[in-house]
Order: structure tokens, then C-alpha cells, then sequence
């Protein structure tokens, strides 16, 4: 693989990710693309009232960063109502849910620790 280092989000190939509905990501940063070895970025596009079922990534830290939307994120008994420019923070091991709640889609930077990709050994379901 030839090393990169900038990425276009149109350029890159979307999937939607297991244990999530209405979700279509994009794999920005991680190791097919440009080598990423200990981190992995993922720009999210989430439909109203769907997202990510409850679940938990034993050994990965996850953080979302909002874009566009409104989302609630549900983790360790708290409740967000998020807003663009607002993160929230998922230890790893913890529970975590993320549903969005504005009418035009919401969109969301997903930064993962080590790298997820889509690994099923690195989610536990609720």
C-alpha cells in the first residue's frame, strides 16, 4: 500500500456498521488507507431516531465529536442532548448509546483507540 497521508471523505467507500440502524459511515483514517496503526476516525451520517443500539467495546476508547444534528448519547446512566460542536466520551467496557433526534440527518466524527474496524471481538451487545 502506498502511504497517505490526506484524505477526501468523497473519495472514500461508505458502509454501514453492525449493531447500528439508519447509519452509514466512512472510514477516514485507519490502517487501509493511510497506515493508522493506534487510532482510527470514521465520519458517521445518522438518520432521525436511529443509531447505535446499546453496546460496549471492551477494550477501546470511542469519543464523538457532532457536526451536524442533534443526537442523545447515553452512557453510565447519564443523558446528553448533544449539539454541533459538542463530544461525548465512551470508556472502554462502558455501555453506550447514541440515537439521532434532529430532523435532517445528523453527523458525527467518531475517533477510536485502538482502531475498530468493524472488528465483531470488539463489541459486546447489550
Amino acid at each position: 500500500m502506498k502511504r497517505r497521508f490526506f484524505v477526501r471523505a468523497a473519495d472514500v467507500p461508505s458502509y454501514h456498521p453492525a449493531n447500528h440502524t439508519g447509519t452509514t459511515n466512512k472510514r477516514l483514517v485507519g490502517a487501509d488507507n493511510v497506515g493508522a496503526q493506534n487510532v482510527e476516525l470514521v465520519l458517521g451520517v445518522i438518520e432521525k431516531g436511529r443509531g447505535a443500539d446499546p453496546h460496549a467495546h471492551p477494550t477501546m476508547e470511542q469519543v464523538c465529536y457532532l457536526l451536524e444534528g442533534s443526537a442523545l448519547a447515553e452512557v453510565c446512566g447519564e443523558r446528553c442532548e448533544m449539539k454541533p460542536g459538542d463530544v461525548c466520551y465512551f470508556p472502554a467496557g462502558e455501555m453506550h448509546k447514541f440515537t439521532a433526534t434532529s430532523d435532517t440527518p445528523v453527523k458525527v466524527l467518531v475517533i477510536y483507540s485502538p482502531p475498530y474496524g468493524e472488528s465483531p471481538d470488539k463489541v459486546v451487545r447489550a
